[in-house]
């Protein structure tokens, strides 16, 4: 049926011309304020300086003057396109120039502009909206510069934000933006403030040089190339944010800020300055940064109020792929400058990823001619700046994927990143692409030299979602001589990694036929040799139980009544204990049988799955709690692991699915994270195909994913439980006080009121007057419990596997000498369990600074119960765990 026509087809079809038609009246009908504004936010669309003049005549022909709409415009400009800070630092120069439409006595237009943008700068620095209030610091330097702006108020308002850095007990988010929001403006406004004030400015620099030492721990914990041997962090690999501002800056310092001039764009200085005679420089308000908010005992049942986790509360490192002829150095003033301003442009963008690579493969544009090598096929020839010359999409590939790899967490979803590399090589491929190819082959050339598991992890999951996007092309063959490395090696562990997950975005046969013949033996170890897919344990006629498991299923299959299914496992309990032998764990075979037919029935779809558990949800819940009949029974960790171990073994060879299922089991409280957490110890390294390859008790990606899930999942129900109290106790708050508002009325209208209305009170609410509240506290409680709980079996775990006893089971014999320098540098020599011990033990680091804000809620409880048995003894491998322990919930400066 057409759509196209009026009548029987309905509503006529919305084409794209009646869009163009309405943008078109949309713009007809536009205001003339909102055309200059857009005006000004699309300044340098072709070419800014050319555009300058013909923008300043739009300005001061637009009548009736709007100086709000004007700064807001710019504030709009500044905050949301910074690498256009300088040409709008010139536009306001200009208009500080009189001209015949200018009102005599009355201030220059660009004043009246720069007086109600401080208003917009005091409302972000008021909100602590930290970039916004950094970028126009950027904004306020430029203007310093060009003699607009005061030198003795612009360093008061820089020296406002080093003040941050002696606060007692400054969180390191708050300390590195104020150190970023000093330093960086220093960096632009140095040439004007070090004439005026050389101490001044070397106060600052000294500032920041004092809290960056105190990091120096931290900065161990979060490196992605610091071994676990050493706490030496290495510099040509990796650089961290705050050194290399310092870096720079001192720099700068030592050639009087003579070389801002080679690495900003100044436009502004081609005009002369103003004489202060006519009109002296803005004096910018004395300004007081807000304290920080602290949360006392924000995680306790009695704040009711939410604990936001920051992410940016451990030092920045960025990994470095190219050498300095290639990409900037980032220690350089050039090379800090180039960084941060494509750093601010991939965060800004993150909501428009096409419009995000767009601008990043047009930033030389708003940077000096020369600093990067011109495109191919260009017509325009830009003699190269000295020094310079480096090659832009290395350099913006360099960025994004340092960003992408922070630890513990990137400040953006992994997903965004690796979709905006991948819009990069759509956008041109023939320069993006080899840059790419380049920083893959470094990062696995990495993986020998000590790269952290979590940023390793990441790296394999960027690798298979854009072979993904670019058809799995990739030279395999490169890699074939690494398989003479040992089985569990860190770049056989990637490959195995990396195809597993191109598997799970295709197909197996259609990886296999990518990969070299080699790699697909089974002795290759690097796929499997069989497609994942569900793994009936009891589909064979030849396998025990295989009558009873299929009876069992056949009542699942036609959807019996949960009442009729309990009775046929009641019968089946009495015929397996008449006829097994003793030694044989009837309930734990039941389970078994249970758990994999309904998993059979749900390996249809997820679908088949999520409505296979929704309609057996009590028949699960009486499993796991140690019975087979309605009565049930009560709390049985050992039939909550029979269940986790039957799902593990169904989907043995889709490990996707058996993090998947754990979740579902989890979401609707079948077991708990602390069942999944103390299962995944004990019994991870056994799933999969490659199960033989696990060897003693160690932590691989797959087991990290299990134990992430579960923590998460612990953490997230406290979160939600603390925002439904918070929310409780509000709508309480608010009916207490409408209680109260009625009863002062009452007082009011009554001349002579009573005794009892004089000595009224609104009784304080108690928990037990609000059943609801009442609730949600008692919820809230148990959940905090649950989280103390699968926490603290996360710590007991990587203790036990880390630093084992003579008798723990399973205990990998090399935990502990894997810790050392001469071990380290004799890795070329490690076995299977060597490369076990040391990812483990760069699993239990992620887990001390991914999940440092929980920790340091019950730090001296945890720390009483995994480390106390080691107070008395000299063990460097329990020393090793308590200083990472002690080094993430801020214990050991």
């Amino acid at each position: 049926m057409s759509y196209d026509r009026y009548g029987r087809g309905g509503r006529r079809r919305y084409h794209q011309r009646d869009r163009d038609d309405y943008d078109d009246r949309r713009r007809d009908y536009e205001s003339p304020d909102d055309k200059l504004k857009t005006a000004i936010i699309k300044l340098g669309e072709v070419d800014p300086i050319e555009e300058l003049p013909r923008l300043e005549q739009l300005i001061r022909d637009h009548v009736p003057r709007n100086i709000p709409v004007l700064s807001e415009a710019f504030r709009i400009g500044v905050t949301e396109q910074p690498y256009k800070i300088p040409f709008y630092a010139t536009m306001l120069r200009i208009l500080h120039n009189s001209s015949e439409l200018s009102i005599p006595d009355e201030s220059p237009l660009g004043r009246l502009i720069l007086e109600d943008f401080w208003k917009g700068f005091q409302s972000y620095l008021d909100k602590v909206a930290w970039r916004d209030t950094r970028l126009c610091i950027h904004f306020f330097a430029h203007l310093t510069v060009a003699r607009l702006i005061s030198d003795d108020s612009m360093l008061s308002l820089l020296r406002s934000f080093t003040a941050v850095l002696d606060e007692f007990g400054v969180s390191h988010g708050r300390a590195k933006q104020a150190a970023l929001c000093a330093g960086e403006g220093l960096l632009i406004a140095g040439p004007a403030l070090k004439e005026y004030s050389p101490t001044g400015v070397q106060e600052i620099i000294t500032a920041i040089q004092t809290y960056a030492e105190t990091t120096t721990q931290q900065k161990w914990l979060v490196s992605p190339a610091t071994r676990i041997s050493s706490q030496a962090i290495p510099s040509e690999t990796t650089v961290e944010l705050l050194d290399i501002l310092l870096s720079t800056l001192n720099t700068l310092n030592q050639s009087d800020f003579t070389e801002t001039a080679n690495c900003i764009p100044q436009p502004y200085t081609t005009y002369p300055d103003i004489d202060p005679s006519v009109l002296s420089p803005y004096q910018l308000p004395l300004v007081l940064v807000p304290p920080e908010v602290i949360e006392f005992d924000s995680m306790s049942a009695e704040s009711g109020e939410e604990s936001q986790i920051k992410k940016d509360e451990w030092p920045e490192f960025f990994i470095r792929l190219f050498p300095n002829d290639v990409s900037p150095d980032p220690n350089s003033p050039p090379g800090y400058v180039v960084r941060t301003a494509l750093l601010d442009i991939v965060e800004i963008f993150e909501v428009n990823r096409k419009e995000c690579a767009r601008l990043l493969l047009e930033y030389p544009k708003w940077n000096l001619p020369g600093t990067f090598k011109a495109k191919p096929g260009a017509t325009t020839v830009v003699e190269p700046a000295p020094g310079k010359d480096w090659q832009l999409e290395s350099t913006i590939i360099e960025t994004v994927l340092g960003a992408y790899l922070i630890l513990p967490e990137s400040s953006k979803k992994s997903i965004y990143y690796i979709a905006l590399i991948t819009e990069l090589c759509k956008l041109s491929p023939s320069t993006v692409g080899p840059a790419v190819g380049k920083s893959i082959r470094k990062l696995y050339t990495s993986l020998s030299d000590g790269l952290d598991v979590e940023a390793a992890r990441r790296f394999a999951e960027w690798f298979a979602v854009h072979m993904s996007n670019f058809g799995f092309a990739w030279v395999w063959k490169e890699w074939i001589p690494d398989l003479q490395l040992t089985v569990q090696h860190p770049r056989r562990a990637f490959m195995r990694r990396a195809i597993e997950f191109e598997i799970r975005l295709a197909y197996h046969d259609r990886i296999l036929k990518t990969l070299p013949e080699v790699m697909q033996t089974p002795d290759a170890y690097t796929i499997p040799d069989q497609a994942p897919g569900p793994a009936h344990e009891y589909d064979d006629p030849a396998t025990p139980h295989h009558d009873a498991a299929q009876a069992v299923l056949n009542l699942f299959r036609g959807r019996a009544k949960i009442e009729d299914v309990f009775t046929h496992l009641e019968a089946l309990k009495t015929s397996l204990e008449t006829s097994e032998e003793g030694h044989v764990n009837v309930d734990s075979i039941i389970r078994s049988i249970v758990l994999q037919s309904l998993l059979h029935i749900g390996s249809r779809s997820f679908s088949h799955f999520l409505n296979a558990i929704e309609r057996y949800l009590p028949l699960l819940r009486n499993l796991t709690s140690g019975g087979i009949s309605n009565a049930g029974g009560g709390v049985n960790p050992e039939a909550k692991a029979d269940v986790l171990t039957a799902a593990a073994s169904f989907w043995k060879y889709n490990r996707q699915m058996v993090a998947i299922v754990f979740d579902k089991l989890m979401q609707y409280q079948i077991v708990d994270p602390t069942d999944v957490v103390a299962w995944t110890f004990m019994n991870g390294v056994a799933v999969g195909q490659l199960a033989e390859l696990g060897g003693p008790m160690n932590l691989s990606a797959f087991e990290w994913d299990l134990l992430r899930g579960a923590l998460d999942k612990a953490n997230g129900r406290v979160t939600i439980a603390r925002r439904k109290v918070a929310a409780l106790r509000k709508e309480d708050d608010d009916a207490r006080a409408r209680v109260k508002a009625r009863a002062d009325e009452t007082m009011e209208i009554d001349a002579e009121p009573k005794e009892e209305n004089q000595d009224a009170k609104v009784p304080e609410t108690t928990p037990t007057d609000n059943p609801a509240l009442a609730t949600a506290l008692n919820a809230f409680s148990s959940l905090t419990k649950e989280q103390k709980t699968a926490l603290s079996r996360t710590l007991e775990g990587f203790v036990s596997c880390l630093a084992p006893t003579s008798s723990d089971l399973h205990a990998n014999p090399q935990a502990r000498t894997v810790i050392t320098e001469k071990a380290w540098n004799n890795r070329a020599n490690w076995g299977r369990d060597e490369w076990n011990a040391w990812e483990t033990w760069g699993w239990y680091r992620q887990f001390c600074r991914a999940y440092s804000p929980y920790l340091k809620t019950y730090s001296n409880t945890l720390y009483t119960v995994s480390f106390a048995k080691f107070e008395h003894e000299n063990d460097e491998a329990a020393n090793l765990l308590k200083t990472v322990w002690n080094i993430a919930t801020g214990q050991e400066a």
